[in-house]
């Protein structure tokens, strides 16, 4: 049997922070580049293009976080914000990522240490 590939996932709409437990390197980040002064440059020229600048930069994201998924056949997606839930949604729609178990959680705001702590009592690790 192979081995299970794991990964944590603790997510809102503005970073991820990618726990990986069997890697040397536990955790990277993903930052969306939908930033408080690119929404404010969006909205300075009209509302609707706000909210498609928005549209393009969270779905660039979140193919960002999907590229380090198909590396993984079980991932937690967790957070305080509904954004795991949307990366879910997006998984959904897209067949390469069918045999990857994904679970999604709800979770407060964490510390890094938090975080890996989290992910290895989701997957039975000590």
């Amino acid at each position: 049997m192979e081995t299970q590939k794991q990964l944590g996932i603790w997510m809102d709409h503005s970073s991820a922070n990618l726990i990986d437990l069997n890697s040397k390197k536990k955790s990277h980040s993903i930052t969306s580049k939908f930033t408080f002064d690119t929404k404010e440059e969006a909205l300075n020229r009209s509302e609707k293009g706000m909210h498609n600048k928005r549209q393009q930069l969270q779905e660039a994201y979140y193919k960002d976080i999907a590229d380090q998924i198909l590396n993984y056949n079980q991932v937690l997606l967790f957070g305080p914000t509904n954004a795991n839930v949307e990366l879910n949604n997006y998984l959904n729609k897209d067949s390469h990522f069918k045999d990857i178990n994904v679970v999604v959680q709800s979770a407060d705001k964490m510390t890094d240490n938090q975080q890996v702590a989290f992910v290895k009592n989701h997957f039975g690790q000590s």
